[in-house]
């Protein structure tokens, strides 16, 4: 759960592409990646400038094992494409396609990218994709967005734009996200990507976020897109498995195995009916708290 598609995503971080102050150093508050952006908080007349910025911070700066995903701007603006060029020379990692509405928003941005590898003598395939869903369309269109290249990895509501374009607005208490987010699982579930949340934007309100993260862990996100380092430590602590999770996990993988050679199909553990059903979620149980650094597996 380290490398690659399937790496661990708890947080990502928003920052100001253009700010060398904000993307200088940001590993050291250990978020798991971090969104280098291009887009909105960037304006019309300094494009130019933000590029040149992220350039020479993915080139020259030591991010420590922190996943960069540089978001570019949206399809529809003249701006995308010289955005996937000068990301994929300075040697992100992935490209966050903002306002995805269809797979063909993602095959566009998949050909970019197979041109600027080539360009910039990057390996193959080697920069991977998320799309950011931010409208009803791309929540209906959400499974097709999420088949549509080898390269996403995961797909992450957009909770603002999403809630203007359902003529709503962010409540604070998740109702009017609700029917977004089950879909957007489901549809990532299906495809074996993974599946990241909304920001939560009042940073006086650390309760209601804690609240947040517990909401969209329950429902099975993968991650949260985060603004501020105040709220990692949050997100991981409710995203890192417990020590008597743990334990439980490895006494269902354990008898499992030990049940499977035997035949047995259906036992209990801990006074828990048990079956093969359970292995694959004690399986993930496991490898999560590995990859957050709480538990090593022991191999036999």
């Amino acid at each position: 759960m380290n490398t690659g598609k399937k790496r661990l995503r708890r947080t990502m971080m928003f920052l100001n592409a253009q700010r060398p102050a904000l993307i200088r150093d940001p590993y050291i508050y250990k978020p798991d990646s971090i969104m280098l952006d291009l887009e909105d908080a960037v304006a019309e007349n300094q494009k130019d400038a933000a590029r040149f910025s992220l350039f020479h911070a993915l080139r020259e700066i030591d991010y420590r094992g922190v996943e960069r995903v540089v978001r570019i701007n949206a399809l529809d603006t003249p701006y995308w494409r010289e955005d996937i060029r000068c990301a994929v020379a300075g040697g992100c990692d992935a490209i966050r396609i903002p306002k995805t509405e269809s797979a063909r928003d993602v095959k566009l941005v998949e050909n970019a990218l197979d041109f600027a590898e080539r360009e910039f003598t990057r390996p193959e395939k080697s920069v991977l994709i998320m799309a950011a869903i931010e409208s009803a369309r791309g929540v209906m269109k959400a499974l097709d967005i999420c088949e549509a290249s080898e390269r996403l990895f995961g797909i992450a509501l957009s909770g603002g734009d999403y809630t203007k374009d359902l003529q709503t607005h962010i409540s604070g208490t998740g109702i009017e996200l609700m029917g977004a987010r089950q879909n957007l699982v489901i549809a990532a579930r299906a495809a074996g990507v993974q599946c990241f949340d909304t920001v939560y934007t009042d940073l006086n309100d650390m309760e209601g976020f804690r609240r947040d993260v517990e909401t969209i862990h329950l429902m099975g996100f993968d991650g949260k897109s985060i603004i501020n380092p105040r709220q990692i430590d949050i997100v991981h602590e409710i995203y890192t498995p417990s020590e008597q999770d743990v334990i439980f996990a490895e006494k269902v993988v354990r008898e499992i195995d030990e049940k499977k050679a035997q035949g047995t199909g259906v036992f209990t553990v801990d006074g828990k009916m048990i079956d093969i059903a359970f292995y694959d979620g004690a399986k993930r149980i496991l490898a999560l708290a590995e990859a957050s650094g709480v538990y090593r597996e022991k191999k036999s």
